[in-house]
């Protein structure tokens, strides 16, 4: 007796269908910028028929690929690890690979511009440099002193839970460009230095905070911060940004940390 066999152009046609069924129309105004054409920026309105499900990123893909290759943004992982895509989506600070259509309201144009208070280089794309220096500036790196161990550094559970919720940041920018004070004086190191910062100083292991703590009392250190939680609520990790640069703040005052 034969086997019946699934007819493999029949399936792709029913799964065609079945994907075009759950997707819908999408405008996407996406803010343009090119130094080279204009050194005005300008909206750009896109349309996709596609799964709500899906990302923002994943559309911002099907724009570059499929209408227009000049369109320019950063992405590298796609994940939420590398931090590479943060961009204002409807307003708000977020990461495009964590962002699913279906969240920010597909039945209206879905804004898209470059993040805020860093010059904008093209499209998406803005000069990282300065908030890089900010974040070299506070020396994110293990300062010990004496000879090399001959083992590894312990720690208690308790110790690392001191500065455990400082170490999940990506570097994404997304605080500092969502904060009013930065974006007015782009000299202020910025919610994610202070926030790597925190992640030394109060790391039992370490021995440079002395160090730290002089360098964020600066007139443009940990003073400037206005206490608004933009940078709290547009951290894509969930980082209590706001309490750890208080808790610096607090440790500059009592020298206790």
């Amino acid at each position: 007796m034969s086997t019946p066999t699934l007819d493999k152009h029949s399936a792709a046609l029913d799964a065609a269908e079945n994907t075009a069924s759950h997707t819908i129309k999408v405008t996407f105004r996406i803010r343009r910028f090119n130094p080279e054409v204009s050194e005005e920026a300008s909206w750009q309105d896109f349309e996709l028929d596609i799964d709500p499900k899906e990302r923002v990123l994943d559309a911002l893909h099907k724009i570059k690929w499929d209408q227009d290759g000049t369109l320019t943004f950063r992405r590298s992982c796609a994940h939420g690890i590398c931090g590479s895509d943060a961009m204002r989506i409807n307003g708000k600070n977020r990461l495009a690979c964590k962002t699913l259509i279906k969240d920010i309201n597909p039945q209206k144009p879905i804004t898209i511009e470059a993040i805020k208070g860093l010059t904008v280089l093209k499209d998406l794309v803005v000069d990282m440099e300065p908030f890089f220096q900010a974040y070299r500036d506070v020396m994110p790196f293990l300062i010990t002193k004496g000879n090399e161990p001959t083992r590894e550094r312990l720690q208690s559970p308790e110790d690392r839970e001191r500065f455990d919720d400082t170490t999940k940041c990506i570097l994404c920018a997304a605080c500092t460009s969502s904060c009013p004070v930065f974006w007015n004086d782009g000299q202020y190191f910025g919610p994610a230095a202070i926030v790597n910062a925190h992640r030394f100083i109060f790391d039992s292991r370490d021995e440079g905070g002395e160090q730290r703590l002089e360098i964020l009392n600066d007139k443009d250190g940990v003073w400037r911060c206005r206490t608004t939680f933009n940078c709290t609520d547009a951290c894509p990790r969930g980082i209590e940004v706001t309490k750890a640069i208080q808790e610096v703040k607090r440790a500059l005052i009592t020298r206790r940390f």
